[in-house]
């Protein structure tokens, strides 16, 4: 019900006719199942700011019956009801009388339902609502959506059970031996005193008993008796994210005939975290975290998360060397620790607080002390049942909360209650109440600032940096060169890992990712598509951003030494693993061909670094040449997430005395071409190659001048004249900065040209016809140059000149061509095969590839700048007949090829409510060539620029290129 007045007050009574109501699967959300509007907002409640008040005139209520028979044999047994995460607020009822209240969307909770059970039919009712005082701590950055993430279910145990345990595996100072120390709590709920043994037992991966012990107690009646039994381990097999060794943990109750009544199975792993000499260590080795943030969501499910997805997710994040998880900002499902202790995954596992919405002041419920009981309550329900899951590395206090005095005791209580682990926390910044100073998108500068601080004795690790919005990413690897430069520094938290698209369709069918203000949700607060922040898609499919963290994150680091005599050295950043569990290979490549290739294997120790002489051939580099030696590393061994053969590690070498761009003047063949002029029309001919030129001096006529056509045989492979382009649709990170308004002046600069004069050249065997412009948008010269050559090949030379002081900073310098739909085969020598821009192009090596035009657009959520390749030397386009359009570079350029132009992804000054299913492809296909392109930025996506050198300043400029028709 929409509001807490309609609601269906007695519907918990047993003898209420719920037959006319309708099913919702449970787990599920209300709004993803057709109750309600999922509205996403990042910072702004989507509730009036008044704590502890929520209004009921839009609070929605979700009111749930479930019927159920007990089996017979849990008779004269206790049982639980177990939520394994509540809604906002919720009562409960059994059989018409109340149970308890509770409320917290993400974090567990259970009842002991032994008084109300009964034989036979038995009916469960919750009241829920989507809002409470609790929701005030529960501001994170994600889809509001209200109703059950995760399952609920029914528990029986005997009258003397475990009610908890904490398995503390304990190394010696050398890590090579542990005690295992086993506090357990067991709880006696009859009113006798019981004799009772407990026995502890740990069994290797095969299976096998490494130890036994066993300790008989005296239960007191009616409470919860302490017990610790503490084992000496020789020589366990540790855990960590490489090695994720695993024990299983018995613990048996027996009764005094030791006749067993119950069974605690869970899996433990030996391993220490530790902060000494200032340093993050893990099992006394020095480790990177190389993280991101996840949120719990699914693209159709909402919140609600299947074992399939976490599955696929790490999957994804071994295979592109992603080592931890944040679990921002809430505790996740307990399925998703065990599979991380499983498969190893390094956790910070973060408090389900956050209360961003009411700033960091004094305002703030974490310095009112009557919110101390919310935040210890939620700090407790975090620890507690998470405690004895290895993958879990670092507490986190919570996020985005203030630095309120509630953290100095939440800090104090985890301290007291587990010693095994560090607590981070944001908000703290280098306060006492972090063990890790933990910030949010510190710049590269004020991260290398910290790390040359004297007397350093804690790290410094981002709990979130690289904001993925859109196409973003940009300047990962100068991250990294700072971190791996500094040993103080030890990594950090990417935001995020996925796109938090919800997948819904039009009016016409068409599939599409919804994002903030969509369902209808206009009239709530909304932030847009600021949820669309991941690496990878909402389906789990990567984009092209999480391959430059797979190339960034990589634990092998190779460099070159002397590549003239085949040296190279390489360095482990494995804290476990020698790299001769790794089969290397390498590749010569000339001038993006392999001209030669090996493999070798080599013994480099965890944590250390080793130079190789490879059996290379010798080079003699010429003009118009250039080599390359890749390096690959791929495992040896499959594992049920990484497959045999996969590529861990790549580089690519560059020889230091390459001359791909030396001048070669090679003879033209053929004889002068022919100059025809009719009117404003210039028609050159050489050979079988018509090249047409517009030379109209009319200033409204001036976007038509210049290279109209160019033919072979009568065949075209122009459909409209050449343009000059200054602009790209803004990106997300654009958007943040508003690049959109000021830098808007390009966006027609070429498109406004006036031009002033024509000149016409002639020489032996070339023509050149010269374009004299005026760009009065920003007051500057422009001069294009087209040189037609007897064999038909047309060298395109461009040059900018400005005096211009007002205007800093071109976002792009380069042409546009606009060839025949037919030309969608794509062949190319420069970056790829994945999209890459300027400051993010590392995982991008020059190669020759291949590909179709339409496999270019990268489908952004919501659509903006992409499909861009670096380092062009040349591309060729060509129709199914093999016919079309070479182009070859005087310098490395920038080269995006669509079928669609930049226009379809703007927006204007302002973003729009624009999706995927808003871009449809031209008729055509579009071809950028760019000298440059700014970078894409990725320190933040609300104001942070490009780093400086990727940025072009307002100055003269120098751009070439030649065209030829190949057949």
């Amino acid at each position: 019900m929409p509001k807490p007045a309609d609601r269906p007050v007695n519907f918990y009574k047993t003898d209420y006719n719920n037959s006319n109501w309708k099913e919702i699967s449970v787990p599920g959300n209300w709004e993803l199942n057709g109750y309600g509007t999922p509205i996403y907002t990042n910072i702004t409640y989507p509730f009036p700011k008044n704590p502890p008040f929520i209004p009921h005139r839009d609070n929605p209520v979700g009111s749930y019956i479930k019927e159920f028979e007990l089996p017979e044999n849990w008779n004269d047994r206790k049982v639980f009801l177990h939520f394994q995460s509540g809604l906002a607020a919720m009562y409960i009822w059994l059989n018409g009388e109340k149970v308890g209240y509770h409320q917290g969307n993400k974090n567990q909770a259970e009842f002991d339902i032994t008084p109300f059970v009964r034989k036979g039919k038995n009916k469960i009712a919750i009241e829920g609502y989507r809002w409470s005082d609790g929701s005030y701590l529960e501001d994170q950055d994600f889809w509001r959506l209200s109703g059950f993430d995760r399952g609920i279910y029914l528990y029986s145990t005997n009258q003397v059970r475990v009610a908890d345990f904490f398995a503390k595996p304990q190394l010696d100072k050398n890590y090579n031996h542990a005690d295992l120390t086993v506090e357990i709590k067991v709880e006696n709920f009859s009113k006798q005193t019981r004799k009772t043994t407990i026995e502890v037992e740990l069994l290797d991966a095969a299976a096998k008993t490494i130890s036994k012990s066993n300790s008989k107690v005296e239960l007191s009646q009616i409470g919860i008796t302490p017990i610790t039994i503490t084992q000496k381990i020789k020589k366990p097999a540790l855990w960590s994210a490489e090695t994720p060794h695993l024990y299983t943990l018995l613990i048996r109750l027996a009764d005094e005939k030791n006749q067993t009544f119950e069974y605690i199975s869970h899996r433990i792993g030996f391993r220490s975290v530790e902060i000494k000499d200032g340093v993050l260590l893990v099992n006394g080795k020095y480790v990177l975290l190389k993280g991101v943030n996840l949120h719990e969501h699914h693209p159709v499910n909402g919140h609600v998360v299947d074992r399939e997805t976490m599955i696929k997710d790490l999957q994804l994040m071994k295979q592109f060397n992603v080592n931890a998880v944040r679990t921002s900002h809430y505790p996740q499902q307990e399925l998703w620790y065990k599979l991380c202790d499983e498969y190893g995954i390094y956790l910070i596992d973060e408090a389900n607080i956050e209360s961003h919405g009411m700033g960091y002041g004094k305002e703030n419920m974490a310095f009112d002390p009557i919110w101390d009981g919310a935040h210890l309550d939620r700090t407790f329900s975090l620890v507690e049942r998470d405690k004895n899951h290895p993958s879990v590395i670092i507490w986190s206090l919570g996020n985005e909360a203030s630095n309120g005095y509630v953290f100095k005791k939440t800090y104090k209580w985890i301290k007291e209650r587990d010693q095994s682990r560090p607590t981070q926390y944001e908000q703290a910044g280098e306060g006492t109440e972090t063990d890790i100073v933990s910030p949010m998108y510190a710049t590269i500068e004020r991260i290398a600032a910290y790390a040359q601080k004297p007397d350093i004795y804690r790290p410094l690790i981002q709990c979130e940096y690289s904001h993925a919005m859109g196409n973003s990413s940009g300047n990962l690897k100068e991250y990294w060169d700072t971190i791996r430069a500094h040993r103080a520094l030890q990594g950090g938290f990417i935001w995020d890992w996925v796109d938090q698209g919800l997948l819904t369709k039009d009016e016409n069918g068409n599939p599409y990712f919804a994002y903030g203000g969509d369902f209808n949700a206009k009239h709530y607060h909304h932030d847009e598509n600021f949820c669309m922040n991941g690496v990878i898609w909402p389906d789990r499919r990567p984009n092209p951003q999480l391959y430059e963290v797979k190339k960034v994150y990589q634990d092998i680091q190779i460099k070159a030494v002397d590549l003239s005599k085949g040296i190279i050295s390489l360095t482990n950043e494995f804290c476990f693993t020698n790299l001769n569990q790794f089969q290397f290979t390498w590749e010569l490549i000339k001038n993006g061909e392999k001209v030669s290739d090996g493999d070798f294997t080599i013994d480099v120790a965890p944590l250390s670094s080793k130079e190789i002489r490879l059996n290379i051939p010798q080079v003699a580099i010429q003009a118009g040449e250039e080599y390359f030696l890749n390096i690959y590393a791929f495992t040896t061994k499959g594992t049920d997430l990484v497959p045999q053969g996969h590529n861990v590690a790549y580089e690519q070498l560059v020889y230091s005395n390459n001359q791909y761009f030396t001048p070669i003047k090679p003879e033209k063949s053929g004889g002068k071409p022919q100059l025809t002029k009719r009117n404003n029309i210039l028609e050159i001919k050489a050979g079988d190659v018509i090249a047409i030129f517009n030379t109209d001096l009319n200033p409204n006529e001036s976007h038509k001048t210049g290279l109209q056509q160019y033919a072979k045989n009568g065949r075209q492979v122009l459909k409209e004249n050449l343009q000059p382009n200054f602009w790209r649709a803004p990106t997300d990170n654009d958007f943040g900065a508003q690049i959109q308004r000021k830098l808007s002046v390009w966006r027609a600069a070429g498109y406004n040209r006036i031009l002033k004069n024509v000149a016409i050249k002639e020489e032996n065997k070339s023509i050149s016809v010269i374009f004299y412009y005026r760009l009065p948008d920003v007051a500057a010269d422009y001069v294009q140059s087209y040189t037609v050559h007897a064999d038909g090949s047309i060298l395109s030379d461009i040059t900018y000149t400005t005096d211009n002081k007002d205007l800093t900073e071109i976002p792009r310098f380069g042409s546009v061509i606009t060839l025949p739909v037919a030309f969608d085969n794509y062949e190319y020598y420069g970056r790829g095969p994945v999209e890459n821009y300027v400051d993010r192009k590392d995982a991008a090596m020059l190669g020759i590839y291949q590909s179709k035009v339409q496999d270019q657009y990268v489908p952004y959520l919501r659509p903006q700048e992409n499909g861009n390749k670096t380092d062009v030397r040349w591309l060729i386009l060509t129709d199914d007949d093999g016919f079309g359009l070479k182009v070859e570079a005087l310098q490395p350029m920038g080269v995006t090829a669509l079928h669609n132009a930049s226009e379809d992804f703007d927006p204007g000054m302002t973003k729009k409510q624009m999706h995927i299913n808003d871009i449809y492809p031209r008729n055509e296909v579009i071809l950028s060539l760019d000298l440059f392109q700014r970078g894409l930025g990725g320190t933040n996506s609300w104001g942070q620029l490009p780093l400086d050198q990727y940025r072009y300043a307002n100055k003269a400029y120098r751009f070439s290129y030649q065209l030829s028709i190949v057949q």
